[in-house]
C-alpha cells in the first residue's frame, strides 16, 4: 500500500519518521512550520518571484516555459542540501535533477520554518530530517495537480496518466503535454485533499549517488557568495575591532589613512572602526595606517588559565542541575578521570562579510547567513526601519558551522553602512574572523564509573561544567529547570545499556564580552569526546578489547552495533599485528539521528609527532538521499574535527585572543590527511543528519588510537605532543625549528 499524504503538518513530518518538534521545544510553544500546501502568504511570495504561472506551494514555481524551481528553505554552506533537497521534490514531481533549478528563500518564518529549529535556520544537521516528507510531499501536490488538469483537457482518468521528464503522458491515446502548457489551468484546480507518495523500491533519483546542482558554477566562478556580491557604486570596507573582548574605540588617528590613494572615508562605531575604500585593497591599507585607541574594558587581564580554574571551582563547589538520571549508584569499584575541552574558533573559508545599502525609508542587505529572518530584526531595530522594509538576499555561505548562525557581523555592517548614502560591502580580514569570532564553549568534565569485578559498568556519571550557548542565542527554550539540552547531548541518551546513569551540569557563563556560540557538531563534539575516551580507559582496565566491550553494551542497539561491525570488519580490527607506536582506535556514537563508528589508524613518532594513516567509518543515516553526499558529508566532517582535535585552540591573554590566522590557528594539510573510506548502512529509517556526524566522532577515535600506539590518555584537547614524546630533546628542537604553530598549541607550553 503505497503511503498517502494529507495536509496536515503532523503528517509532513510523519512521512520524515519526525517528532512535531526538537527538544527545544516544550508543550505549548508556538514554533514556525514549513507546509507543502497552500499558506496565506504564498501569493504574495510568488508574485515577488517573478510570478510564475503554477506555485502550489511555497517551494514549487512552474514558469509558463516549463521550467521548474525550487525555492530552497535553507541555506547551502556545502552541505549539498540544495542537492538532496531538489532530489526530495524532482522525485515525486516527474522532472530529473538537470530540470531543476534552485534559488535562495527570502526570509519568512511563515513560509520557511523549520519544525526541528522553530524558525528558518539551517543547523544542528536538521535540513533533510526536517523536509523529507514536505518537500516530497510538495512535489506530490504539483504533480497531482498537473496530471489533474491534463486529464481534464482530455476526459481521461487521471489514474492512467503518467509523467516524466517534466512532461505528462496518457500512453491509450498517446497524447503529451508539458509543465508549462498545464501550468496555467494546474493553477486553477483546488488543492487535492491527498496525494500519493512513491513506495522506496519505486525510487529512481533518491538513494543515488548524483552530481550536485552547485557544482558547475563553482567550478567556473558564476556561483554568488556573500563576499562576490558587486552593485553598482558600491564601496569596499574592512574593519578592525577592539581586540579586548567587551573593549570600546577610544580614539582614532585618520590623518595618514585619508590620504592614501583610493580611500574614501574613515566610519566610527562604538566598538570598531571601518575604512572604505574604493577596493579591497585600499581599504586595508588604510585600516593599517590607522592610530587607533582603545578602551580595554573589565576584561583587560583575563587569560585562558583564568577561565579554565574558575571552571573548575565552579564544578567543584557550585550546585549541578540533573539532567538525566536513572537508577542510584551501587557500590562497586569507583574509576573517575577529568577531561577538559578548549574554546574553538569556526575559521569558515570566507572570512565574514555584508553588504548594505541604507535608505531613508529601506535597508538592503546581501549576505549569506543561516538565519535570515534573525538578520532581517537584528538590521531593522539599528537602521531604524520596520522589519517589512528590510530586503534580505540570501547567498551561497563559504561555510558556516555555526558561525553564520549569528548576526553580529551583520549588525555591525548595518551600522556603518547607515552612516553613507552608498552600497557598502564590510568584509572581515581572515585575522578580524578569529580574533572576534563568537567561539565554541570551554569545558571541563569529572567523568566516573561504579565497575564489577569483571570490569563491566554498574554506574556512569558525568558532571559538566561549561556556559550555554543557547541560553544565550534562545533563552526561552531552556528548560523549566534551566536546563540546557545541547550540553548534555549524547552523554544523557547513551548508545550504550547502562543500568544506572547520571548526568549534571553546572552553569558557569563566560565574563561579558566572551560570547559562545555553536560550533559544528554542537553538544555530541564534546560528550562523545569524553565519553568515548573514558570508555575505552575502562576497556583497557578491565583488559578488554575495546571493540569487544563495547559490543557487549550495544545488544540492545542493533543499529548502532551494525554499524560498529562493519566498521570493525573493514579496517580488519584484531587481524594481524600493527608496526610499534602505531595504534587504532575506535568511536561509536548516537547523533543527529544517525549511527557512526568511526575507526583511526595512526603512528606517533619518537618526537610525537601524529601521522593518521587511515580511516574507516560507517554511518547508519537511515534512507540514504544521495549516497555521494553521505560520503562527502562524513570525510569532509571527519577531517574538520580531527583537525580540531590534533591542533585547535582558541587562547587568551590580555583579554584578547591569541589567534589570529592559519599559521597559528592550524588545519590539516593535504599530506596530513589520513585516507577515509565511508560505508554506508542500507536502511528503511527515518533521515538522520550528516553533516556535524564526522566531526561528532573524529576526536574521540583519534585519542583512543593514540593511547593505542603509546599507552598515553590524553584527557584533553588539542594533542599536546609534549606528552607523546619518546625522545624529549628531539622534541625541543622540532619545536625550535617549526615553532607553535607547527605542532599545535599546548605542544610548546
Amino acid at each position: 500500500m503505497k503511503p498517502a499524504a494529507g495536509i496536515s503538518r503532523r503528517s509532513a513530518l510523519q512521512a520524515g519518521g519526525l517528532a512535531l518538534a526538537f527538544t527545544w521545544f516544550g508543550a505549548g510553544k508556538a514554533f514556525a512550520a514549513i507546509s507543502p500546501r497552500q499558506q496565506p502568504g504564498d501569493a504574495a511570495a510568488a508574485l515577488a518571484d517573478g510570478s510564475p504561472a503554477f506555485a502550489p506551494n511555497a517551494f514549487v514555481r512552474i514558469d509558463a516555459d516549463g521550467g521548474v524551481r525550487l525555492v530552497m528553505p535553507m541555506a547551502e554552506m556545502g552541505q549539498a542540501i540544495y542537492t538532496g533537497s531538489a532530489m526530495l521534490l524532482a522525485e515525486e514531481l516527474g522532472v530529473e535533477l538537470d530540470q531543476v533549478r534552485v534559488e535562495h528563500s527570502p526570509p519568512s518564518e511563515a513560509l520557511y520554518g523549520m519544525p526541528l529549529l522553530g524558525g528558518q535556520i539551517t543547523g544542528g544537521s536538521t535540513s533533510t530530517r526536517g523536509t523529507y516528507g514536505v518537500l516530497r510531499e510538495a512535489g506530490a501536490v504539483a504533480r497531482t495537480l498537473l496530471v489533474g488538469a491534463a486529464a481534464a483537457q482530455w476526459k481521461v482518468d487521471p489514474a492512467g496518466c503518467t509523467v516524466a521528464r517534466g512532461v505528462v503522458s496518457h500512453a491509450p491515446s498517446g497524447q503529451q503535454l508539458g509543465f508549462g502548457a498545464l501550468a496555467g489551468a494546474a493553477a486553477k484546480l483546488p488543492m487535492p485533499e491527498k496525494v500519493t507518495l512513491k513506495e522506496p523500491k519505486d525510487f529512481k533519483l533518491i538513494g543515488q549517488p548524483l552530481r550536485r546542482v552547485d557544482s558547475a558554477g563553482k567550478v567556473d566562478g558564476s556561483t554568488q557568495f556573500g563576499i562576490d556580491v558587486r552593485l553598482p557604486g558600491m564601496k569596499v570596507a574592512t574593519v578592525r575591532a577592539c581586540p579586548t573582548l567587551g573593549g570600546v574605540l577610544a580614539s582614532v588617528d585618520d590623518k595618514a589613512a585619508r590620504a592614501i590613494p583610493g580611500v574614501v572615508d574613515v566610519l566610527r562605531i562604538k566598538d570598531a572602526v571601518a575604512v572604505v575604500g574604493e577596493h579591497f585593497w585600499a581599504a586595508k591599507r588604510g585600516l593599517d595606517a590607522l592610530k587607533v585607541q582603545w578602551t580595554p574594558g573589565q576584561n583587560a587581564a583575563l587569560t585562558t588559565q583564568q577561565l579554565r580554574a574558575s571552571l573548575a571551582n565552579a564544578l567543584a563547589k557550585d550546585k549541578a542541575i540533573v539532567g538525566k538520571e536513572t537508577g542510584k549508584r551501587p557500590e562497586g569499584t569507583l574509576v573517575q578521570a577529568t577531561y577538559d575541552l578548549p574554546m574553538l574558533a569556526h575559521a569558515t573559508m570566507e572570512p565574514l562579510n555584508t553588504t548594505v545599502h541604507v535608505r531613508p525609508d529601506q535597508c538592503e542587505i546581501w549576505v549569506g547567513t543561516q538565519v535570515p529572518t534573525r538578520c532581517v530584526s537584528a538590521a531593522a531595530k539599528i537602521a531604524g526601519v520596520a522589519e517589512d522594509k528590510v530586503v534580505l538576499h540570501n547567498q551561497y555561505l563559504g561555510g558556516g558551522f555555526g558561525r553564520r548562525l549569528e548576526t553580529d557581523s551583520v549588525e555591525q555592517a548595518v551600522a556603518f553602512a547607515k552612516q553613507v548614502p552608498y552600497p557598502l560591502k564590510v568584509v572581515w580580514t581572515r585575522e578580524e574572523d578569529i580574533r572576534h569570532d563568537i567561539v565554541r564553549p570551554m569545558y571541563h568534565d569529572d567523568i566516573s564509573a561504579v565497575v564489577d569485578g569483571d570490569g563491566q559498568i554498574l554506574w556512569f556519571g558525568d558532571r559538566i561544567a561549561g556556559g550555554t550557548v543557547l541560553g544565550r542565542w534562545a533563552p526561552a527554550f531552556m528548560g523549566k529547570d534551566g536546563m540546557d539540552s545541547d550540553l548534555i547531548e549524547c552523554v544523557a541518551e547513551p548508545c550504550y545499556d547502562l543500568p544506572n546513569l547520571k548526568v549534571e551540569w553546572v552553569r558557569h557563563d563566560m565574563p561579558a564580552g566572551l560570547n559562545v556560540g555553536w560550533w559544528r557538531g554542537v553538544g555530541p563534539t564534546h560528550n562523545l569526546f569524553v565519553m568515548e575516551s573514558f570508555i575505552d580507559e575502562l576497556a583497557h582496565r578491565a583488559k578488554k578489547d575495546p571493540v569487544a566491550y563495547r559490543r557487549a553494551m550495544l545488544k540492545k542497539n542493533p543499529r548502532t552495533l551494525a554499524v560498529l561491525d562493519l566498521a570493525a570488519g573493514k579496517i580488519g580490527w584484531g587481524q594481524g599485528a600493527l608496526a610499534a607506536r602505531v595504534g587504532r582506535g575506535v568511536a561509536v556514537g548516537d547523533a543527529f539521528g544517525s549511527r557512526v563508528c568511526a575507526i583511526v589508524e595512526a603512528e606517533v613518532t619518537p618526537q610525537g609527532e601524529v601521522r593518521m594513516r587511515r580511516a574507516v567509518v560507517a554511518v547508519d543515516c537511515g534512507i540514504a538521499v544521495n549516497t555521494g553526499s553521505i560520503e562527502a558529508q562524513i570525510q569532509g566532517g571527519l577531517l574538520f574535527g580531527l583537525s580540531a582535535a590534533l591542533f585547535s585552540e582558541i587562547t587568551l591573554r590580555e583579554g584578547a585572543i591569541e589567534q589570529s590566522n592559519f599559521h597559528d590557528y592550524r588545519m590539516l594539510r593535504i599530506n596530513e590527511a589520513p585516507t577515509v573510506e565511508v560505508h554506508t548502512v542500507k536502511s528503511g529509517e527515518a533521515p538522520g543528519g550528516l553533516g556535524e556526524v564526522g566531526t561528532a566522532i573524529a576526536a574521540p577515535a583519534l585519542a583512543n588510537a593514540i593511547f593505542a600506539a603509546t599507552g598515553v590518555r590524553l584527557r584533553a584537547l588539542p594533542v599536546n605532543r609534549a606528552l607523546l614524546a619518546q625522545d624529549k630533546e628531539a622534541l625541543k628542537k622540532k619545536i625550535a625549528d617549526a615553532g607553535p604553530s607547527g605542532l599545535g598549541a599546548r605542544s610548546a607550553a
